[in-house]
């Protein structure tokens, strides 16, 4: 059972993960978490020492978030070829509907994490790097039991993949068109089928 001490400072990251994602690390004050928690500064420094401490947290809760509802979708499936379509349904109408108020934690926290946010910059590294990594494997799972072509490198289609991924959402976001996220993750899924699937 969780303590008060822990339900607060659970509290404090779900609510500032939110408020991060929607109006970035500048755009969201410390006056704005307090408001969001309904704590007072004490409240929020007995857990936190810093808004640094505060976004490193709510990106890992974002993350995670969005990985454990990946993982949901990709067990739920027996081949690869299903699992990459799993991967990309689940990003239809994301920019619409996403775990996270704002879309894609990855995407919003890399538009603004520079050299003064090192730990933050750390942690999407880290998390980028683990999304490719669960592609690899899929892909390579996928050609050990010829479901997708030997001639594929496992570690391009990934690139391939995430960064299409990512592009649609972002372009999907910047014009204002969530139909467009979707017709380009339609042509991701013909990728799939046409250039890696055995």
């Amino acid at each position: 059972m969780e303590s008060k001490a822990e339900k607060t400072k659970a509290l404090i990251i779900e609510r500032a993960a939110h408020a991060f994602n929607k109006k970035g690390y500048h755009g969201t004050s410390m006056s704005d978490i307090l408001e969001l928690t309904g704590l007072a500064k004490g409240g929020v420094y007995g857990h936190f020492k810093s808004k640094e401490e505060i976004i490193e947290a709510a990106f890992e809760y974002s993350f995670a978030k969005v990985m454990n509802e990946l993982v949901l979708r990709i067990k739920a499936c027996d081949n690869a070829i299903d699992k990459l379509f799993a991967i990309t349904d689940y990003y239809y109408n994301y920019t619409l509907y996403s775990p996270i108020e704002g879309g894609c934690p990855i995407l919003n926290y890399s538009s603004f994490a520079d050299e003064s946010l090192p730990g933050l910059k750390l942690l999407l590294n880290k998390a980028s790097k683990q999304m490719l990594l669960s592609l690899v494997q899929i892909i390579e799972k996928g050609q050990k039991y010829e479901q997708i072509k030997q001639s594929v490198q496992a570690n391009l289609a990934a690139d391939i993949l995430y960064s299409r991924i990512e592009g649609a959402i972002m372009l999907s976001k910047a014009t204002g068109d969530p139909l467009k996220l979707n017709r380009l993750l339609d042509e991701l899924k013909s990728y799939i089928t046409i250039t890696l699937k055995a």
